[in-house]
């Protein structure tokens, strides 16, 4: 009996934000051998429902939009079913997009991360070497974020603070050079839901055939969830000869 209300009591002490809202897992794909698609994968179990789901996404780093037909996105309305059952679903429909782009040809280089779990960055600021190479020969980057606040999107009137969209920037660390623009919010699409912030969760990097180097910045975004805040990933990218 003693133990059993000693368990309860400890439930009741766990904070509610403990209970609530899901910041979903990043997993890379990788890049196609030219370094001309960036794919990455995200996945979790949903807030509130308890559903699994899966998102694959496949962009195009010439232009930083989404290849035709994607992003891929899986909710497994059954609560038996796994976050890797939600994987495998997404993997099967995205099949056929991931072998003619070539997205998982290269695994690329995992620059620099730091996910929602890291306590000592705030993410408006992410310095990185494209590669592992010591002594580094090139130039080490650095990437700002901003936030911006904008209109909110048509599903999000009704939410307080719901209405952050970002500026992101990328220069190199040393010298006078100019800011490279990767970013600039003029609206928030309702493909991300109701943001309330962003964090640069890292880079990836892929080094191209033609010698130009492909970089994907990750961006966390913090948004409406139905138990508290959800995190979803986004990618931006930009090829630099």
């Amino acid at each position: 009996m003693f133990r059993t209300c000693l368990a309860a009591a400890t439930i009741a002490l766990v904070p509610a934000s403990a209970l609530a809202g899901d910041f979903s897992e990043f997993r890379p794909i990788g890049f196609s051998s030219h370094g001309g698609v960036f794919a990455f994968e995200e996945f979790g179990v949903q807030d509130g429902s308890g559903f699994a789901y899966a998102n694959r996404y496949y962009i195009d780093t010439t232009t930083d939009r989404y290849l035709p037909g994607t992003p891929v996105r899986v909710r497994l309305e059954d609560e038996t079913r796994t976050v890797n059952d939600a994987r495998a679903e997404a993997r099967a429909q995205a099949l056929e997009t991931e072998t003619t782009s070539g997205a998982a040809d290269d695994p690329g280089i995992f620059a620099a991360f730091q996910p929602a779990t890291e306590p000592q960055s705030d993410g408006t600021f992410l310095l990185y070497q494209p590669f592992a190479i010591e002594p580094y020969p090139g130039d080490t980057w650095g990437v700002s974020l901003t936030e911006k606040t904008l209109t909110p999107s048509s599903n999000c009137t009704s939410f307080d603070q719901a209405n952050k969209g970002f500026r992101l920037e990328m220069k190199k660390a040393a010298g006078n050079a100019d800011a490279i623009l990767l970013h600039d919010d003029t609206s928030i699409p309702n493909s991300r839901g109701c943001p309330l912030s962003y964090k640069i969760a890292g880079a990836m990097t892929h080094r191209n055939p033609d010698g130009s180097t492909t970089h994907a910045i990750l961006v966390l975004i913090r948004n409406i969830g139905f138990e508290g805040p959800d995190g979803r990933y986004i990618a931006v990218t930009k090829r630099i000869d």
